[in-house]
């Protein structure tokens, strides 16, 4: 109870330092002190050791980390250390320089323990070792650190693009929400100040390394130089003392200094992945049995070498061939069934099924389906640590908020009768899209803008039919850097999913989710349900207006405006396809924002008078039905297609201005073809919109420039 409490309070005073930046500030101070004042021998012992013990707490914070975010003070950290081990090489060699004459001892017991235990007490062995680690710490640990860092930090700025592309992609998708992807945009950020401060504060370490080895002979020659002409110590006792105290000293400083070297080393070079150092170590080296099979056997092979110690080999390969079989036996251990279900081929289980057949046993067509292979049914399982049932959900209510009615439950199961890496999305029982992705591997998808070439399995988006490769995570940075976005397989199904839904919000309409939406519209607004249906119109025709909005990509979430602009035609038209323009004039300035969002100009596009006259005169003299001379169709159809691209290409909008009497007719005839243009009538733009005439289309199909 009293050690919890102790520990407690320790942790209490700590935090409280840390919260009132008293920690710094006091350890700041003490580095300025130790810079110019002398300190004691003990103070100095001091320090020396709590040096050491800082520098073995943040290699362990480092190897036991989850990410390298998760510690991102660590450049931070290590400049102060830095500084730390520094300061004490001041202080050390001020009281070498003063001191030295006393004996070995006079530098402190930390220092001269160093001196005997380590080398022994000899001058050549200390200035070997000492270049060792020095050599060691500089050359092979921080160069290679260093190296890492920078082009880590290069890669990491590369393909932060990319990755902001990833998150927008996602958040329009609706598989994030906003503070999700706020959550994520802020750690995209923290990850290149981590990497690009690493890079700086590698630098830190390297610089550390030169100081020490100058150190070390200032040490030596101003100790013999002093002891010599101001204590009148003779050449070999001047060197027996200051030799051995420039070598403790220097070593005392080099070992806390490799240590933050490999710290340095082992966070640059971690994968950020949910485990800590160790279990990735384990989990990777020595989860395939046949590795360990292999080197036991040349390790015995090179055990019954003559001359060779047999021993040591012959051990070394019994515990690596006895590993190898105790981690295959482990993988054959059976999977535990649950208490209460059937086993695997229970005779038992057959008996137990219903006698006779039932309504139940009919099959019921689920407004929207999602089939998969027996190989994405990890992606489906939450206890396998899928995602892709959270990311729909996510969808659902992306798109629920943008079409303006409560988008139904996706119903996902197996298939075995399908490929095992594909899938299909089913609306009302019919399959309308499908596609296939590869388990393992991520998608790169181009988005037009990509410099470089990149590793991969070439394929296309299912959900744009955009040019992608499917590639290694390992690559994922790489990717992003060169301008993929880069996705993962859920995000490739849920996507699609998305776009599936967008295309077919119509059929997803019906009469129960119409009166659901006037059942809410009537809390607010009781009058105006009351009046509209079933007094002035029918059900079926306010769900078939509705519908129409829809299939023309309108969203029905003022659905009070709608109510309104019906109650006021109503008395006029019952015909669903006339209240359909009457509702798009009420809806025009909604309509326009999702369009050209908030810009005062719109960019359109007219047909010339002659031919928007051919048009009436067909329409009036078909009865509605529009029966254009083939060539005619043709060249129309070509040339919004043309105008539509060029629009595409400049960045803006593709928009076509017609008179009311003829925009229903052409956005059924360019629906399919040309979905990226928008067929508007002038009754639709707003009087505070200002249009802007880009070009007119003539009979012949020519576009002519304004």
């Amino acid at each position: 109870m009293t050690q919890a409490h102790s520990a407690n309070s320790v942790q209490g005073t700590l935090q409280d330092l840390g919260r009132n930046g008293l920690g710094i500030l006091l350890l700041i101070m003490a580095l300025l002190g130790m810079l110019v004042l002398p300190l004691p021998t003990f103070l100095l012992d001091l320090f020396f050791t709590f040096n050491i013990a800082l520098s073995l707490i943040i290699l362990f914070a480092v190897i036991y980390v989850q990410r390298p975010m998760d510690f991102s003070a660590f450049p931070s950290v290590l400049l102060l250390a830095t500084l730390l081990r520094l300061a004490l090489n001041v202080a050390s060699t001020r009281v070498v320089l003063l001191e030295g004459h006393q004996g070995p001892g006079a530098a402190g017991k930390v220092i001269e323990s160093f001196g005997h235990f380590i080398i022994g007490g000899n001058f050549a062995v200390g200035i070997v070792v000492f270049v060792i680690l020095v050599i060691i710490n500089f050359m092979v640990v921080t160069k290679g650190a260093g190296r890492v860092s920078e082009v880590t930090a290069r890669f990491t700025l590369d393909a932060m693009p990319g990755k902001q592309m990833a998150i927008d992609a996602d958040l329009n998708a609706g598989l994030l929400t906003q503070d999700e992807a706020r959550k994520r945009r802020e750690e995209v950020r923290i990850e290149s100040d981590f990497y690009g401060a690493m890079d700086g504060a590698s630098k830190f370490v390297k610089g550390d390394a030169i100081a020490g080895i100058l150190i070390l002979f200032i040490n030596l020659i101003g100790g013999l130089i002093i002891g010599m002409m101001q204590h009148d110590l003779s050449a070999g006792q001047a060197a027996e003392y200051y030799v051995l105290l420039s070598i403790g000293d220097g070593l005392v400083a080099q070992i806390p200094a490799l240590l933050l070297s490999i710290a340095v080393a082992v966070i640059v070079t971690r994968i950020s992945r949910s485990q800590s150092m160790s279990d990735q170590v384990i989990g990777q080296v020595f989860s395939n049995p046949r590795v360990l099979y292999l080197s036991g056997v040349i390790m015995l092979i090179i055990g019954l070498i003559p001359n060779m110690p047999h021993i040591v080999f012959l051990l070394l390969s019994a515990a690596c061939i006895g590993g190898g079989w105790m981690i295959q036996q482990r993988a054959l251990l059976p999977e535990v069934v649950p208490a209460g279900e059937p086993l695997p081929g229970d005779p038992a289980a057959a008996s137990r099924a219903p006698a006779d057949i039932q309504w139940d046993d009919v099959a019921h067509q689920d407004v929207i389906g999602l089939e998969v292979g027996y190989r994405l049914i990890p992606l489906v399982d939450r206890s396998q640590g899928g995602e892709l049932v959270g990311r729909i959900t996510g969808v659902r209510k992306k798109l629920s908020k943008d079409l303006g009615f409560l988008v139904q439950a996706v119903h996902i199961r197996d298939n075995l009768d399908m490929a095992p890496t594909g899938y299909r999305l089913l609306v009302l029982g019919d399959v309308v899209a499908q596609g296939e992705i590869q388990p393992g591997l991520e998608l790169a998808i181009n988005p037009g803008q990509v410099h470089g070439s990149l590793r991969g399995m070439p394929t296309r988006d299912p959900a744009f039919g955009m040019e992608a490769l499917w590639i290694e995570p390992s690559l994922r940075d790489q990717a992003q850097s060169l301008g993929y976005t880069v996705v993962d397989t859920g995000t490739v199904i849920a996507t699609h999913l998305s776009q599936v839904i967008r295309q077919h919000a119509h059929e997803l309409l019906g009469h129960e989710e119409v009166q659901q939406l006037l059942d809410r519209l009537a809390q607010s607004d009781p009058k105006l349900v009351d009046s509209l249906v079933p007094k002035q119109l029918p059900l079926s025709v306010v769900v078939r207006v509705l519908q129409n909005l829809l299939r023309e990509g309108v969203s029905i979430r003022s659905i009070r405006l709608i109510a309104e602009s019906l109650a006021e035609q109503a008395p006029r038209s019952k015909n669903p396809d006339e209240l359909l323009e009457g509702v798009r004039v009420a809806l025009g300035r909604m309509i326009i924002q999702e369009i050209n969002g908030l810009e005062e100009e719109l960019p359109v596009m007219v047909l010339d008078s002659e031919l928007e006259q051919i048009l009436l005169n067909s329409i009036r003299g078909g009865a509605g039905s529009v029966g254009l001379e083939p060539g005619l169709a043709e060249r129309l159809q070509q040339g919004l297609a043309d105008y539509a691209r060029r629009q595409e290409g400049s960045g803006e909008p593709a928009v076509l201005l017609v008179s009311p009497a003829i925009r229903s007719w052409l956005s059924r005839f360019i629906r399919r073809s040309i979905p990226a243009l928008n067929v508007l009538s002038y009754n639709e733009v707003p009087d505070s919109k200002q249009v802007r005439l880009v070009t007119s289309l003539g009979p012949q199909g020519r576009l002519s420039q304004n």
